[in-house]
């Protein structure tokens, strides 16, 4: 086991087993002009701010051969598993499965929906297609830890307190140990994210803990 110095205190994870780096929805339609998230009338350049911590430690990750695991958000071209409580909520110009500037948004396999290039998941990477806000909901995650004898999960993306803190308290529920990387993920209030991490530490890691890209890396090294 590695110690990582972490909030509200010392976090331990294996190294060579058991650990997985989780990488929440850095996709085109919420990190890029023309997209969903622009749509609902959000400074999407927050969220674009994170990629260079996200990069390293996909990284090192890739470097020791540690398991990766992205997500991206999005539906079927039918809407079949968008309920309309999902679509027609707000008062966006552009709703889920209206064509915008890069596809139609949140539609699976459109251009808006890929990850970004930046981040690109490399041959044999995992990336499960989420329907929901949690990573665990309708989708294969479960499973795929379980076959990969995952314990610990160090997690990253966007949003922090809608997908990332979701699946996160889903991870938490199933006896997972959670860490969330303070400067690679973000939200487009900033208010929001720090309560995020304010709230999944509270209470002696009632959720998780959390730590610096930094210190995750000194612990990797």
């Amino acid at each position: 086991m590695v110690t990582l110095s972490a909030q509200p205190y010392d976090y331990e994870f294996p190294t060579y087993d058991g650990v997985a780096l989780i990488i929440i929805d850095m996709q085109r339609d919420f990190l890029e002009p023309g997209g969903f998230g622009d749509a609902l009338g959000n400074d999407v350049s927050r969220l674009q701010a994170v990629v260079p911590a996200i990069q390293s430690l996909q990284q090192a990750f890739r470097d020791r051969n540690l398991l990766i695991i992205q997500t991206v958000e999005g539906h079927q071209p039918d809407l079949s598993d968008c309920p309309p409580s999902k679509r027609c909520r707000g008062q966006s110009a552009l709703k889920i499965g209206d064509p915008g500037p890069m596809g139609r948004i949140l539609v699976l396999g459109e251009p808006g929906n890929a990850i970004i290039p930046a981040l690109a998941p490399q041959p044999g990477e995992i990336v499960i297609e989420k329907p929901g806000k949690g990573a665990f909901y309708a989708t294969p995650l479960g499973g795929i830890l379980q076959e990969h004898g995952i314990t610990h999960l160090l997690f990253t993306g966007v949003t922090t307190e809608v997908c990332v803190q979701t699946t996160m308290r889903e991870a938490n529920d199933r006896g997972y140990e959670c860490l969330l990387v303070e400067d690679a993920t973000e939200s487009y209030f900033p208010e929001f994210k720090q309560a995020t991490l304010e709230m999944v530490r509270a209470q002696g890691a009632i959720v998780g803990w959390t730590a610096t890209t930094a210190q995750v890396l000194a612990a990797l090294a």
